[in-house]
């Protein structure tokens, strides 16, 4: 998702819930990250593995300026063989320490997960969550942003409105203007005439 299909996406959802919780997670995610220097930790559940977010987060960490943002996707089933940015398996987490900050997005729950994302808040790291919410993983989280089955949107739209808006919350000009003129670029592509032939 685009930033112009994000911005008509947050039009739709003006005078929800959703913005104001999308913007404060975010600005939770943001906050943990910058202010410990990065070590962003990102994993899903053997099933569902947020990549998609990976790679939304790297490109908001590129145009925010904010290089903190940019995630390690920590994968379940992650080979040696595999791209170095898709190698990093569920040891990561074990290695995990005070400073660095685990997002866990998870529709469910499996119990090796909740293990690990234990281990890892006891060894002081700092563990967000998003998901179905109300769990253990909520229980262990020091935030969460909860996506319950059945709500008005799923969890993959609310990854994008989480990422977009980390990518800005920084509430210096610099980050507003970057997003501003991503959406100005954005819109001045789609509506140029085509070019003249020759």
């Amino acid at each position: 998702m685009d930033a112009v299909r994000v911005a008509l996406l947050r039009e739709v959802l003006a005078g929800t819930e959703w913005l104001g919780a999308t913007r404060r997670f975010a600005g939770v995610l943001r906050g943990s990250v910058v202010a410990h220097g990065g070590g962003l930790l990102l994993v899903g559940t053997p099933e569902y593995e947020p990549w998609h977010l990976a790679a939304h987060l790297v490109d908001e960490a590129a145009w925010s300026g904010t290089p903190e943002l940019a995630p390690t996707l920590v994968r379940h089933h992650a080979r040696p063989s595999d791209p170095a940015h898709l190698a990093v398996g569920p040891g990561r987490l074990a290695a995990a320490r005070r400073g660095e900050t685990l997002l866990v997005v998870a529709p469910g729950e499996p119990a090796p997960l909740l293990e690990r994302v234990h281990d890892a808040r006891r060894a002081g790291v700092t563990v967000l969550a998003l998901g179905a919410g109300g769990g253990e993983l909520a229980a262990m989280a020091h935030d969460t942003l909860a996506v319950p089955e059945g709500a008005e949107l799923d969890l993959d739209t609310v990854q994008h409105l989480v990422s977009a808006a980390a990518g800005e919350n920084g509430g210096s000009p610099r980050v507003r203007r970057g997003f501003r003129d991503r959406l100005s670029r954005w819109t001045e592509a789609l509506t140029a005439p085509p070019p003249a032939p020759w």
